[in-house]
């Protein structure tokens, strides 16, 4: 990783795990230590968000610019060339969020019980910053979790349908973001650094049927720029045939206020009326939402949500 993107990262509170790796403390993590306030997936699907390591194998690798991402995108374009075991990996990944938590344990808000569990994360979310299907050893780095009893969440932006379809094994849970109802938009708002990013992701979404695993699409919804389109989405969100379909308002934060404006936040209520516009054309209905998420989970009626064994 380049000294500079290092210090970036670091100056915003990421532990650097290795050569390409990295954890932060996620804002629900700490709300739940402090105010027993739970993130939209412990209500969703039932993982605990005290005990949850938000992380990344490819901190500094990424193939799209997304306007509205919050991460830093001072990206390595050289490819990933050697890279970080598993192991190495995820044990400096906990010893990482020990270290960003342990300020907790003296604040007379922090139940003792709860940080002790925090220490000991029982979750893993693949998602923090980069494209975390560059990792040429994910599914070994999937496959010790899972040997440890710890459930994992994956997040790609779909623009790698090969990792995907050859992925063993696959993860608890698989987040495609389709953040775009069509080629332009995708163009503008994603702003690839490939030329035929949404012809992947189109095959990321022909081949999620067929993975045996459960499926998420994730609408990052952004006024003035994706908003709407209910239409063009259905299309996608049909032939993906996912589980459960995520419409989530962007928020204005972290590096995404240098190219937005906090009028592209759209409020819930905007969000929870596109995605009953949504579900209505998908034959599905709203099953949950979470206010302060700005999100809303699509899903058919009696559908038991929560992970198994959570």
């Amino acid at each position: 990783m380049e000294p500079s993107a290092r210090k970036m990262l670091e100056k915003q509170h990421y532990y650097i795990a290795g050569e390409h790796s990295g954890v932060k403390t996620c804002h629900w993590l700490k709300e739940k230590l402090l105010r027993r306030r739970v993130c939209y997936k412990e209500s969703f699907y039932g993982i605990e968000s005290h005990r949850c390591l938000q992380m990344t194998p490819a901190l500094n690798f990424c193939n799209q610019g997304c306007i509205f991402c919050w991460r830093y995108h001072g990206f390595d374009k050289n490819g990933f060339g050697d890279c970080d075991d598993p192991e190495t990996i995820l044990d400096e990944c906990i010893k990482g969020q020990r270290k960003l938590i342990s300020g907790f344990k003296g604040d007379e808000r922090t139940d003792p019980k709860m940080w002790e569990e925090a220490t000991r994360p029982n979750q893993v979310a693949i998602s923090l910053s980069g494209e975390p299907t560059f990792y040429p050893k994910l599914g070994e780095f999937i496959e010790l979790c899972h040997k440890r009893g710890m459930t994992t969440f994956l997040v790609t932006n779909g623009t790698t349908p090969k990792v995907l379809e050859n992925l063993d094994p696959l993860p608890s849970q698989l987040y495609v973001t389709v953040a775009a109802p069509n080629p332009k938009i995708f163009k503008d708002l994603c702003r690839p650094h490939i030329s035929n990013g949404w012809e992947l992701l189109n095959q990321t979404l022909d081949i999620l049927p067929s993975l045996d695993t459960r499926t998420v699409i994730r609408h990052t919804l952004v006024k003035d720029w994706n908003f709407g389109w209910e239409r063009e989405y259905a299309k996608l969100d049909e032939k993906a045939d996912t589980d459960f379909i995520e419409p989530k308002g962007y928020v204005f934060v972290g590096e995404s206020r240098k190219r937005m404006t906090i009028t592209n936040m759209p409020s819930h209520q905007e969000v929870r009326e596109f995605s009953e516009r949504l579900g209505d054309i998908l034959g599905r209905a709203v099953i949950n939402e979470q206010k302060p998420s700005r999100v809303v989970l699509i899903g058919d009626e009696g559908m038991d949500t929560k992970l198994p064994g959570k």
